[in-house]
């Protein structure tokens, strides 16, 4: 990275260094990133951060997976084949390595007092999901369908059980959502792919009658594109 954007990086991003990593899923990658610059963070369930991925200004954006606010943020990367600098930076960091991200963002977040919360989406919405779903009570009303390329694709979340798990090339995730018919009144969080959320909200709202501001959505990637950021 050329010495002449450290000051101006040094304003705009914060910096750490990755202390530990391990395959959390097949395809997934958990990344912990520590320092004092990340200690105190506003993180709410759901929110993303930027993260420079290449010695130049490439930034990739990742759901945080969990946060403490001592000072760590833990990511996962998803691999997959038409791996860009993301995926390859996220498949290649080690301990020790520095990393500089933006503060976390964004409105796709946990609403906590919903009556009910129903999650659809796959791989790329189910670290978003991983957090919502730890931040929620035992007695919470949860429900929802998570789609995977494989059953090893599938991250450890808290309340697994009570989502409707599929296989890609199976039943789609509109379909899924169908099947389910979820009651209108909670909150509906859909992420993924940008097709797909679009036709899972417009079943949600034309078909099951839900209000489309209890609808959020968040599209990830689309085919052909790095991602939507």
């Amino acid at each position: 990275m050329p010495a002449l954007l450290n000051p101006v990086l040094g304003l705009l991003m914060f910096r750490g260094t990755v202390t530990e990593t391990e395959p959390i899923a097949a395809r997934m990658r958990r990344l912990r990133i520590e320092g004092d610059a990340l200690a105190g963070l506003e993180v709410r369930p759901g929110r993303q951060v930027r993260v420079l991925v290449d010695s130049g200004l490439t930034r990739r954006t990742y759901s945080v997976w969990h946060y403490e606010p001592a000072g760590a943020v833990e990511l996962c990367v998803l691999d997959h084949p038409e791996a860009g600098l993301g995926a390859r930076w996220g498949r290649t960091a080690g301990v020790g390595d520095e990393v500089r991200l933006g503060r976390p963002e964004g409105s796709f977040v946990l609403r906590a007092d919903a009556a009910h919360h129903v999650f659809v989406g796959e791989e790329t919405a189910s670290v978003a999901f991983g957090a919502m779903l730890a931040a929620l009570p035992e007695q919470a009303r949860i429900s929802g369908c998570v789609e995977t390329e494989t059953a090893a694709d599938r991250l450890p979340l808290r309340h697994a059980g009570r989502l409707n798990w599929s296989l890609r090339g199976g039943t789609s995730l509109p379909e899924a959502v169908r099947r389910l018919a979820p009651e209108p009144g909670g909150i509906a969080y859909v992420a993924g792919e940008a097709r797909t959320v679009q036709e899972v909200r417009r079943v949600l709202v034309r078909e099951a009658g839900w209000d489309r501001r209890s609808v959020l959505t968040k599209p990830f990637w689309a085919p052909g594109k790095r991602g939507m950021e």
